[in-house]
């Protein structure tokens, strides 16, 4: 078996188990949102009364584009694993593969990139530019399996970190 196929299928192991953690991501916002519930925020600055401005329409529009950025990065891995495994059953080179997964994620990045542009928030907008562009990279690497390895895995985690209202 060729080093790049043995990539692919690693690389598809990876993408299941990062489809699997912004699952659960998804899950744990949708429970907060159905409860009203909202981790406490150690900067934010306690106040009697909401204070009406542009954060509340920020704020509604940055939830929106977050959930839509993990339905966008769960759906292209999913696709991106699907592919990877069909890989093996039509007897792909590893270069083959690898130029399959290089498409998937420039698809992937696209789509991205366009919740970027509908982002509100320039520090949300930033943040998924920035996704998107890691992800374009990947799409470029020599060896995109060993970059889903490498990267592709740190992207949710991060994007749970960063990406809320």
């Amino acid at each position: 078996m060729s080093r790049s196929v043995v990539y692919a299928r690693r690389a598809a192991a990876t993408v299941a188990l990062g489809v699997l953690a912004v699952g659960c991501q998804d899950t744990a916002r949708e429970e907060a949102a159905r409860t009203g519930a909202t981790p406490p925020s150690p900067t934010a600055p306690a106040s009697a009364a909401p204070s009406p401005s542009p954060v509340a329409t920020t704020a509604a529009n940055t939830a929106e584009v977050c959930r839509e950025v993990d339905r966008v990065i769960v759906a292209g891995s999913r696709r991106i694993a699907t592919d990877s495994a069909a890989s093996v059953t039509r007897d792909l080179t590893g270069e083959q593969v690898a130029d399959q997964l290089r498409r998937n994620l420039a698809e992937l990045a696209d789509d991205v990139r366009g919740q970027a542009r509908r982002a509100a928030d320039p520090e949300i907008r930033a943040l998924i530019q920035e996704t998107a562009d890691r992800i374009d990279a990947g799409s470029r690497a020599s060896r995109p399996a060993a970059w889903m390895d490498s990267t592709f895995t740190g992207i949710p985690p991060k994007l749970t970190r960063e990406c809320r209202a």
